[in-house]
């Protein structure tokens, strides 16, 4: 598992107390190959494992992300991964939009703010801990439905527009941290449907085994993230190691 990372890594995981943020972390903790694991949350994790440094901090404000990159200041960090993501919220009349009426300024530039802006900007903060020789793996979800090219049923269009733009940032900082760290590895992906907070409001229309449990998707993703070599840097795939078009 991420043989491409050294051993005893430091890894920091975003959203570790939803479903698949702390199925990662419990994952990560199964092998002896990771060092540290920070766990960032808005809220107290407890994962019972010294290896695990709880960081309680909400990276989608500006306060937030400096404390996270001041807890790891200059520690190279060997993998990087974002679980952090809005499709709705009830509390800010947020929801995925059928028609173009119902499109609305403030909850477009709510989305793209958690799902594009959030994701760069943490990478940004720890940039100092990405660049230099040491294996470093960035991997931040995305969803199928941000595909341009596989749009074909249309609707959604703040969650659609913003995990584009989630691609394009991180595809743009996959060409930069290139020059800085030649083993860098930045990854879009797509965990599929999971049982989480998330999807719970349009679980009812998922396809019979379709619908997936967090456990699972960590272990999908993390064999995807060991498969990919730095050479595929910038590329975005889904939870069973299939491509997906821009």
């Amino acid at each position: 598992m991420l043989d491409q990372l050294a051993s005893r890594f430091t890894a920091l995981v975003t959203g570790a107390g939803g479903g698949i943020g702390g199925a990662m972390i419990e994952r990560l903790l199964e092998t002896t190959e990771v060092g540290k694991v920070y766990a960032i949350s808005r809220r107290p994790t407890a994962f019972g494992d010294e290896r695990v440094i709880g960081i309680q901090a909400d990276i989608t404000t500006a306060d937030g992300l400096s404390q996270v990159a001041a807890s790891v200041g200059d520690e190279p960090l060997h993998l990087l991964f974002n679980t952090v993501g809005m499709l709705h919220d009830p509390a800010g009349n947020i929801a995925p939009e059928k028609r173009l009426e119902s499109l609305d300024a403030a909850a477009l530039a709510t989305l793209f703010h958690v799902n594009a802006s959030t994701p760069a900007l943490l990478i940004k903060a720890l940039s100092r801990s990405l660049k230099g020789g040491h294996p470093a793996l960035v991997a931040s979800l995305s969803a199928r439905v941000g595909s341009i090219e596989d749009n074909g049923f249309g609707g959604w269009y703040g969650y659609r527009a913003s995990k584009a733009a989630h691609n394009m940032l991180l595809r743009t900082a996959a060409i930069e941290l290139a020059r800085y760290n030649r083993q860098a590895i930045v990854l879009c992906l797509h965990p599929g449907t999971t049982d989480t907070r998330l999807s719970e409001p349009f679980q009812a229309s998922v396809p019979e085994g379709k619908l997936f449990t967090p456990a699972f998707v960590a272990d999908s993703l993390l064999q995807v993230m060991t498969d990919r070599r730095p050479e595929e840097s910038g590329s975005f795939w889904d939870w069973a190691g299939k491509r997906i078009p821009w």
